[in-house]
């Protein structure tokens, strides 16, 4: 993880293992996206998985096909109080969605024309 791009426990930024940081405090990503490394876990509308066994290819939510427990959801992304090496989005968390908590949140999404 390159020093200062992220909010994690040992990333580099002032926010980090503190509180999480404003909006747009890092550059962002590729697509544009800001703020979707560390700060706070993001939930997905994936089910847990054991692996990654039959996962879809074109990037479209992972159910209860192959086996999904959709008691438990996944998130992503890692948070403010957590290493750097859960900073990516393929490294995933898993959980009950009817718990609470201070490190997990989630992004609102519009498609536009």
């Amino acid at each position: 993880m390159k020093s200062g791009i992220a909010n994690c426990a040992g990333c580099g930024s002032q926010w980090d293992e503190k509180l999480t940081a404003p909006v747009g405090s890092f550059p962002p990503n590729p697509f544009g996206l800001y703020d979707t490394a560390g700060n706070v876990w993001e939930w997905v509308e994936d089910c847990d998985h054991e692996d990654y066994n039959g996962a879809p290819t074109d990037g479209s939510a992972w159910k209860k096909e192959g086996g999904g427990n959709c008691y438990l959801r996944v998130f992503r992304g890692g948070a403010w109080n957590y290493a750097a090496r859960g900073v990516r989005s393929s490294f995933r968390g898993r959980g009950d969605p009817a718990n609470k908590s201070a490190v997990i949140g989630f992004r609102l999404v519009r498609e536009m024309d």
